[in-house]
């Protein structure tokens, strides 16, 4: 993480953006060998995303929920990209996910896993970062003054709207949404 930036920022992100958290829980400290393999099997599937440019992975936050909880929040530019990279068969995560089914059959309850899936469309989602260095969303995609998109939630979410004809309540910028960064 970067030196705070002084002020009031807001995500740059201007499009449409998907949020997928995942994580795991471990059930009983005293079985690593259910849970300690779940916890090392994230980092080189981030590593392997974090390469890839076209990839569809802005970036990620790594969180520890104490003491039980591991998880990461990730931003991507498209459900598509995030839903290629789960089935391609020539990438991390398909070998991964098939030893973690193997533990959890054989741990009896010893790990937990979750993930959530989330598509926020352009227009539904704002962020301020007071004095922070670049983080979550921000990080993702870069940060700009808040002023420039309203000094209050309210008005940077209606800086974004677009309504159904494609065209901004607020500036008249036409199209479906606002490009992606």
């Amino acid at each position: 993480m970067g030196k705070p930036i002084e002020g009031r920022m807001t995500a740059a992100s201007e499009g449409e953006i998907v949020v997928f958290l995942i994580g795991m829980r471990i059930n009983s400290f005293a079985a690593p060998r259910s849970w300690w393999p779940t916890a090392r099997a994230m980092p080189p599937m981030l590593a392997e995303l974090s390469r890839e440019k076209g990839s569809g992975l802005l970036g990620y936050q790594l969180l520890l929920g104490f003491p039980r909880v591991l998880y990461v929040v990730q931003y991507w530019d498209s459900k598509e990209k995030l839903l290629a990279y789960a089935s391609a068969p020539d990438r991390k995560h398909r070998p991964a996910w098939t030893a973690f089914n193997r533990r959890l059959r054989e741990g009896k309850g010893k790990v937990g896993f979750w993930h959530e899936t989330y598509v926020v469309p352009a227009g539904s989602y704002e962020s301020v970062y007071v004095n922070m260095p670049e983080f979550g969303l921000g990080e993702a995609t870069g940060v700009v003054p808040v002023a420039r998109r309203g000094d209050r939630a309210a008005d940077r979410l209606a800086d974004r709207l677009v309504v159904d004809s494609g065209e901004s309540e607020r500036d008249g910028r036409r199209g479906p949404g606002l490009p992606r960064r």
